[in-house]
C-alpha cells in the first residue's frame, strides 16, 4: 500500500531536488567571477625592446664610454695610416736618387707597413665589433633580470618582448607595459 505524501513532504522532496541545480548554479556563478577577476589585471603583457633599450639609462652611459673607446681606436688607426702616407710622399720625392737596391728595400719597408696598419685595422675593428656586442648584451642582460624580477613580483605570468618588427601585431595599450619598467629601470638603476 501506497502512502500518501503530505504537502510538507512533497515540497521537501521538491526543495531536494532542487538542490543539486542550485549548487550547480553557485558554483558555475563563482567559477564565471573568478575566472573574470582572474583576468581583471591582464596576465599577458609586453614591453617594446627596442624603446626600453633605448630610454634606458645604462645604455646612453655605456654607449658614451664606448664611443670614447672606438675613436681612440680609430684614432690610433689613422695616425699610423698618416705616418705611413708621409713615409709614401718622401719615398716618392727621394726615389729618382736611390738605387735599384734601395728602392727594392724601401717598397718592401713600406709595403710591410701598409700590411701591418692593415691588420692592426681590421683587429681593431673586430674589437670594435665585440666591445660594441658586449656592451649591447650587458644592457640587455639587466633589463631581462630586471624584467624578470618585477613580472615575479607583480604576480605576471608571462611578459612578451616586442622588438617593433611585427611580433606581436596588435595589443591593448593596457598591456604595453614598457613604460611602466623603464621608468623603474632608470629609477633601479640612479639607485632612487
Amino acid at each position: 500500500m501506497k502512502k500518501k505524501k503530505t504537502k510538507n513532504q512533497n515540497k521537501t522532496e521538491n526543495n531536494m531536488n532542487k538542490l543539486p541545480l542550485y549548487i550547480s548554479i553557485l558554483a558555475l556563478i563563482a567559477s564565471c567571477a573568478a575566472f573574470f577577476l582572474s583576468f581583471s589585471k591582464s596576465e599577458l603583457v609586453y614591453v617594446d625592446i627596442n624603446k626600453l633599450v633605448e630610454g634606458y639609462e645604462r645604455t646612453k652611459l655605456e654607449r658614451e664610454v664606448f664611443a670614447e673607446k672606438a675613436n681612440t681606436m680609430k684614432a690610433n688607426v689613422d695616425s699610423l695610416m698618416g705616418n705611413w702616407q708621409t713615409e709614401l710622399k718622401a719615398y716618392e720625392k727621394e726615389r729618382l736618387s736611390m738605387t735599384k737596391k734601395e728602392l727594392d728595400l724601401k717598397q718592401k719597408l713600406l709595403q710591410s707597413k701598409q700590411q701591418q696598419i692593415n691588420n692592426y685595422q681590421q683587429a681593431i675593428q673586430k674589437q670594435i665589433q665585440e666591445e660594441d656586442q658586449k656592451m649591447t648584451q650587458t644592457v640587455l642582460n639587466d633589463i631581462n633580470g630586471f624584467v624578470t624580477d618585477y613580472g615575479k613580483e607583480n604576480g605576471y605570468k608571462i611578459i612578451l618582448g616586442a622588438k617593433g618588427d611585427g611580433n606581436i601585431m596588435y595589443a591593448q595599450d593596457a598591456s604595453d607595459l614598457t613604460q611602466t619598467i623603464l621608468d623603474k629601470l632608470n629609477d633601479e638603476y640612479q639607485g632612487k
